[in-house]
């Protein structure tokens, strides 16, 4: 009996001397140097820091597994970045989708809760591709399970409340992440994400497309886009001579006429989701199409759409974003009927003809329907924010009976661009209110009246410069 009970305080006591040592390497950790924390993380390794007022920014390599369901099968560097605040605010876990920056920047939900940023670049985004490329490892669980590895490597740093963001397709992903690993996060704001349930079924965006704006910048528009169809001979002459110049080649897509047609379809999907209904008076836009000359003509093309887009140069930054789009995401496919069916020879072009030859696709049906089928039954804490000329919000997200304390909501006259500032005052301080409330630093005011909601940190014209998503465009 006395040798268990010795047995039991000698016990104790070593558990006690492990607990206090523990205890103490914890605190020695917390008061480490943020960039020693953040390399003593296995598989992150240090590209750049770079200085900005009030913040330190790194931008990392993290190691990733090539498939999370088998992590024998090899590993690829992921970029992420990480604008450092304060370890004692909540953080924010922001992807567009793409490339991710690597100059200091904030994102919206950011400024609103004062907080930390850490962002992440998609995989098979270059340089964030495995070698070589299984091009049947991009898919949305991977990209979710990418998040969630950085997620968990980073919680045992920032251990405050965290909120996913992006918009577009960064705004798809935030959704997916969490449909995926519903527990991660504390709440997601979604901008301007997409919902293509059914990819066979577009008659939404050709019902947006008939009554966007006003009628007279409509016709303005389609009138300059079948002028560039009417006068396709002089134009692609054109073409080919800055695609000489410019040193641009048309293998992928098959030939300059394709990309031609190409470029001009994306023509009025490009205004709406880039520009705003005012801009339709510029001198962009010629006022009288068939009057115009064809310098005129070619130039507002070009500056809406760009005559680089199908080029292979233009094209092999997206071969991600296109694969996606022709295996899971799905991609619209519009009417044109103020355009004769003898001007028109491809239509809108599967995302296949986008994607060199030697990538395998094969489209999954079922991908998005359960998506939005999750998001329907289970969005708790999610707000979707869209812009009402935005054609990308032509197929939104939609909240069922069980979704808890979720909001969709339109930002009036606003494009791709759309963000919770520029909502109507009522939605503005609602959605403001449930980000602070939802990162765990709503001030006791807010939560009484959510009227009193207001960005948590001053508005920095550097750190805050938010250009549109241009990535998201039908055709990049």
């Amino acid at each position: 009996m006395r040798k268990a009970l010795r047995w039991v305080l000698s016990l104790v006591v070593l558990i006690g001397t492990l607990s206090t040592a523990g205890a103490a390497g914890a605190a020695e950790s917390d008061t480490a140097d943020i960039k020693d924390r953040l390399l003593a993380i296995p598989g992150v390794s240090l590209i750049q820091e770079k200085p900005y007022p009030g913040y330190r920014f790194f931008v990392l390599n993290f190691t990733q597994p090539v498939d999370h369901r088998n992590p024998k099968k090899g590993t690829f560097q992921q970029r992420i970045t990480v604008l450092h605040k304060d370890t004692a605010r909540p953080t924010v876990f922001y992807t567009g989708g793409y490339n991710v920056s690597t100059n200091p920047g904030r994102r919206e939900p950011t400024q609103i809760v004062d907080g930390n940023q850490v962002s992440m670049e998609y995989r098979f985004f270059n340089p964030s591709r495995p070698d070589p490329a299984d091009w049947s490892k991009l898919d949305i669980w991977q990209a979710a399970s990418d998040q969630h590895r950085i997620f968990r490597a980073l919680r045992k740093i920032y251990r405050q409340n965290w909120i996913s963001t992006g918009g577009s397709k960064g705004g798809m992903t935030a959704t997916y992440y969490e449909r995926f690993y519903p527990h991660d996060m504390d709440g997601v704001v979604a901008y301007v994400a997409p919902n293509d349930v059914v990819n066979k079924e577009d008659s939404a965006y050709d019902r947006f497309f008939a009554n966007v704006g006003t009628k007279e910048c409509r016709d303005r528009l389609n009138a300059v886009q079948r002028e560039a169809l009417v006068r396709r001979e002089p134009l692609e002459k054109k073409y080919a001579e800055v695609a000489a110049a410019d040193g641009l080649t048309f293998e992928t897509i098959g030939s300059l006429d394709r990309a031609y047609e190409a470029v001009v379809l994306d023509y009025v999907w490009g205004f709406w989701q880039y520009s705003l209904l005012a801009d339709c008076d510029s001198d962009v836009i010629p006022k009288d199409a068939k009057a115009a000359t064809d310098d005129e003509i070619w130039t507002s093309i070009d500056t809406i759409s760009g005559f680089s887009a199908y080029a292979d140069q233009g094209l092999t930054t997206y071969t991600p974003y296109y694969y996606q789009a022709g295996t899971q995401l799905g991609a619209p496919d519009i009417q044109f009927p103020h355009i004769e069916k003898k001007y028109i020879r491809y239509g809108y072009q599967p995302p296949r003809n986008f994607v060199p030859r030697d990538i395998e696709m094969t489209f999954d049906p079922n991908a998005m329907r359960d998506v939005d089928t999750w998001v329907r039954d289970n969005a708790k804490q999610m707000l979707f924010v869209y812009g009402q000329n935005d054609p990308w919000g032509a197929e939104p997200f939609h909240l069922g009976k069980k979704a808890r304390d979720s909001y969709i909501f339109t930002a009036p006259g606003a494009n791709h661009g759309a963000n919770v500032a520029g909502l109507v005052k009522a939605q503005k301080d609602l959605a403001t209110a449930r980000i602070l409330k939802w990162a765990g630093v709503a001030p006791a005011a807010v939560q009484a009246d959510p009227a009193k909601a207001k960005p948590l940190a001053k508005f920095d014209s550097k750190l805050d410069k938010r250009d549109i998503e241009r990535e998201m465009t039908l055709r990049p």
